[in-house]
């Protein structure tokens, strides 16, 4: 808005300027209904406005003067969709010319009925007021202008101070005001300014939340919705109090047809229409934890979005986002409805506590490293700690697909046997480590896949001592988990702790056969001009292992959600789309994962305590995590949404039909379905003793 006056002001701080002749019998009016409205009920609670912020004011300038009120910066999601916003008030400020005309004729018609006759000052309504005031039913009677007064200016004009030094202040600045600007500007000023509940600041940002949709776009029956909220925003709340609401607004619409704003008719059909309002407070894949972030990320680059006036394009794909909150919340709701669950549950747990479940999602686009959803907990407005993030928890088996890794780049083929066997191993502080699997067994003989898709824990320790973990920690780091790897042999099992974000990132190397991606959140920032003044950087994918590496570690997490640990994403996801992945669960079953891919999109899913404790008797990544990571797979390609396939296998790679038991190539003896083909980087592959002998005798 630009309502800078066309002369210089006078000054309001010192003596009131001398009334005009003319205006004299208005001024004593406007005396007697001071002195009198002094005892009436403070006009912050006539009015519905907000009391005022407890921080010190600032200068405001003029009281007559309107000044650009604060506005918030829009963060949207990557179509464009609301997402969230930043700011102490949610508002963005709209040009009344932009606005359908009834928009601003239904605050007129239950706010001030005489805005167009008055200078600022009721004087008829001031007559009204003293006469019900004197009946013992004491009312305000402020104009809109002097509302826009006392609330662009409370270090001048405080509304909760009932003096009469100050409602004769407010009424002189609202006069001056009238003198230099137009009822339309003063009527902009207005609908810009006032407060409409739950922090949402002016007619854009609650036609938004309220309704979803600019104010633009309002309906005779939603402006008089919002023009209804003044009096009170929370007592007639229409997402709280939908019936109070509709009350409030037929009586705007009536008032707007005997002022004759509207017909009776278009009255009666808006009068007949429920009160319906947007879910998710106007944003369909709300992401409060992803707008912390990028709040975090514009200050770390040195754009003020607090000050607001900025459009932050975050890289969330709405449909995406919905879904893991949608998932998310079910899936927990689900585990807590569990007969016997011990804990307590966020329906009822102790007040200010968060001693109840928690989870977190992580989704990115593994060809940009765009984050497409981030969830950082259950409710952000009971625990803003985002733990997609910042959190760093052990990630038990899901740390194993890159050991395994490793390990076929260290020549060890998939068909390597290795014995799920006891092991005692002599620790340095002279302690003797013992790995086991929850199970307590132990399954002799198997195959490096199949001991993958069972996730046998002595295995992958003996891999990791094979290779070295100081071998699998550099891998680790080349592929973007910043947490320390110990040098033990338990982190083999996931026992070195990483974050949520990094461990997805890092299964991004498989979905691309060898190359990893780092996270973005922020596509570009731009100003109140539509001017880009900072852009994400988009990192070009980086190859940190062989493509034949990670072409076998894929295929053999396919077989982990097929027939292994995680079968129970299946049972959402339908077979059209390819899925690859890896359950984890840290000892006792503290922390449950769920990190997995399809050709669009790598995602885990992380269930815990915030205080780390076993989550339930027997609990597992594949049967907590899995669930609610094959609901949000299932959400997000539901409705035939498109997906890709996977690339063939990359040169260099043989296959070989094997007996799934042994190892060892299929023969004639072997049973169908106990024959399986499998992958080899070449060189590594078994080779028939009879094709030797067909090339002649070994001298």
């Amino acid at each position: 808005m630009n309502l800078r006056p066309p002369a210089s002001p006078r000054s309001f701080r010192g003596a009131l300027p001398r009334p005009a002749a003319g205006r004299t019998a208005r001024r004593s009016a406007t005396v007697a209904l001071a002195t009198l409205l002094a005892f009436a009920p403070p006009a912050a609670a006539q009015s519905g406005q907000p009391a005022q912020t407890s921080h010190p004011p600032q200068s405001t300038g003029e009281p007559w003067q309107i000044v650009q009120p604060p506005q918030s910066t829009i963060v949207l999601a990557r179509d464009g969709s609301l997402i969230g916003e930043i700011g102490r008030e949610w508002r963005t400020s709209i040009s009344i010319r932009a606005l359908p005309k009834y928009v601003g004729e239904a605050f007129i018609a239950v706010e001030d009925k005489r805005f167009y006759e008055h200078d600022g000052v009721d004087v008829v309504g001031i007559a009204a007021a003293l006469k019900d005031a004197l009946g013992g039913h004491a009312r305000g009677a402020s104009t809109i202008t002097q509302l826009v007064v006392g609330n662009m200016h409370p270090d001048i004009i405080n509304r909760r101070d009932r003096s009469i030094g100050r409602k004769l202040r407010e009424q002189a600045a609202a006069r001056e005001m009238e003198k230099h600007y137009t009822k339309a500007q003063i009527l902009e000023a207005f609908l810009n300014q006032i407060h409409f509940g739950h922090g949402w600041y002016g007619i854009e940002a609650a036609s938004r939340h309220y309704f979803g949709k600019p104010a633009t776009q309002l309906t005779l029956a939603e402006a008089a919705t919002l023009a209804a909220l003044p009096k009170g925003p929370a007592i007639y709340d229409p997402i709280r109090h939908p019936d109070r609401a509709r009350e409030r607004r037929n009586l705007v619409l009536s008032l707007m047809a005997e002022q004759g704003y509207i017909t009776k008719a278009e009255a009666k059909a808006a009068q007949a229409t429920p009160v319906v309002t947007a879910p998710d407070d106007g944003m369909p894949a709300a992401a409060p934890y992803m707008v912390d972030e990028v709040r975090r990320e514009a200050a770390a680059a040195g754009i003020p979005v607090e000050n607001g006036g900025y459009r932050i394009i975050t890289t969330i794909d709405p449909e995406l986002q919905r879904a893991a909150r949608e998932a998310l919340a079910a899936g927990l709701t689900r585990l807590e409805s569990r007969p016997g669950y011990p804990h307590a549950t966020l329906a009822k747990h102790p007040k200010g506590s968060n001693d109840y479940l928690q989870g977190a999602v992580v989704a990115i686009d593994p060809n940009t490293g765009d984050v497409l959803a981030l969830v950082g907990g259950r409710d952000y407005a009971l625990s803003p700690f985002n733990r997609a993030v910042n959190a760093v928890r052990q990630p038990g088996s899901a740390f194993k697909p890159i050991v395994y890794a490793e390990a076929l780049h260290d020549s060890v083929p998939p068909n390597a046997m290795l014995s799920d066997t006891a092991l005692a191993i002599p620790m340095p502080d002279g302690t003797v480590y013992r790995p086991e699997d929850d199970d307590g067994l132990y399954l002799g003989a198997l195959t490096m896949r199949e001991a993958l898709v069972k996730s046998r824990n002595t295995v992958a320790v003996q891999l990791g001592m094979q290779v070295g973990i100081d071998s699998i920690a550099a891998l680790a780091r080349r592929l973007g988990i910043s947490t320390p790897i110990a040098p033990y042999p338990s982190s083999a099992i996931g026992a070195s702790a990483v974050r949520p974000i990094d461990l997805v990132a890092a299964y991004t190397v498989f979905d691309n056969l060898g190359a990893v991606v780092e996270p973005r959140f922020i596509k570009r920032i731009e100003d109140r001009t539509g001017r880009v003044v900072w852009e994400g950087p988009a990192h070009a994918p980086r190859y940190a292992i062989d493509p034949r590496v990670a072409f076998i570690m894929r295929d053999m997490m396919r077989d982990v959600v097929t027939r292994g640990t995680a079968t129970a994403v299946r049972r959402y996801v339908p077979e059209r789309i390819p899925v690859a992945g890896k359950t984890g669960t840290s000892n006792d079953g503290t922390d449950l994962w769920f990190v997995g891919m399809t050709p669009e999109v790598v995602a885990g899913v992380w269930v815990g305590f915030d205080r780390p404790q076993p989550v339930a008797p027997h609990a597992a990544g594949g049967s907590f995590a899995a669930p609610i990571w094959g609901d949000m797979i299932a959400r997000y390609y539901q409705g035939g949404r498109a997906t890709g396939s996977w690339d063939d296998p990359p040169e260099g790679i043989v296959t070989a039909e094997l007996d799934r038991d042994t190892g060892d190539l299929a023969t004639d003896a072997t049973p169908p379905d106990k024959r399986y083909v499998e992958y080899f980087i070449a060189g590594t592959q078994p080779v028939n003793p009879w094709s030797l002998w067909a090339a002649g005798p070994i001298m």
